[in-house]
């Protein structure tokens, strides 16, 4: 036990040019604390102590802002930096030497069952606010982009941005797509412009209601 915690926090040094000591790193960092708060109570968890472990992971998320939930499985050398609103669902499988930023969601999608939460192989990372949802799998030594929806399996080798996520670069290799980084699918966008179609369209409408009555003003 104590040589796995003694990993951690090497870990935290290895990917963390603000760490100064082992002493600050041990009382400060809450990525650490989540960590090792997540191993208690998926010890629990795997004897079905559910409820003691759901107890152990709450109290954590409360002192940490960082919810993993006892049944998910994760591997070595696994490093949260910062943290503040990551979450990570029961059936998630995190590998080896895995990174992942602040406001990360490794979710489900609320449309499946059994296992519906993304599968992570070892040295993924995954940057700041992406959301990696479904019972997907995120290839070994890729990462995801700030910001990022995933909603699709990942290749190993791989880099991911945008919404929906989308290959970008696979074993080095840039991926050829007809279109820029400024033409990449914009939700929010396409739904302003159907706004915008839709009042124009009650706009015309009005209009000819005002005509019409102008002109049975004008009969009588």
């Amino acid at each position: 036990m104590f040589g796995r915690m003694k990993e951690d926090i090497e870990v935290v040094f290895e990917q963390d040019p603000a760490a100064r000591r082992a002493l600050e790193v041990v009382l400060t960092y809450s990525g650490l604390h989540a960590v090792w708060s997540h191993r208690i109570a998926h010890a629990l968890f795997k004897r079905k102590f559910f409820f003691l472990a759901r107890v152990v992971s709450q109290v954590s998320r409360f002192f940490t802002g960082i919810e993993i939930h006892p049944g998910a499985k994760i591997g070595r050398r696994f490093f949260i930096d910062h943290g503040m609103g990551v979450v990570i669902g029961e059936t998630c499988e995190i590998g080896n030497n895995v990174t992942i930023f602040q406001g990360v969601t490794l979710g489900g999608t609320g449309k499946e069952r059994g296992k519906r939460h993304p599968t992570l192989h070892d040295n993924v990372l995954v940057a700041s606010g992406a959301k990696v949802l479904g019972a997907i799998t995120i290839g070994e030594n890729s990462k995801v982009g700030g910001g990022s929806v995933v909603l699709k399996d990942v290749p190993p080798n791989s880099t991911v941005v945008g919404i929906p996520g989308t290959v970008v670069v696979q074993d080095g290799i840039k991926v050829n797509r007809n279109w820029d980084h400024q033409d990449m699918p914009d939700p929010v966008g396409d739904k302003c412009n159907m706004l915008e179609e839709k009042i124009a369209i009650l706009q015309d409408q009005v209009a000819h209601l005002n005509q019409q009555i102008k002109k049975e003003r004008n009969v009588k």
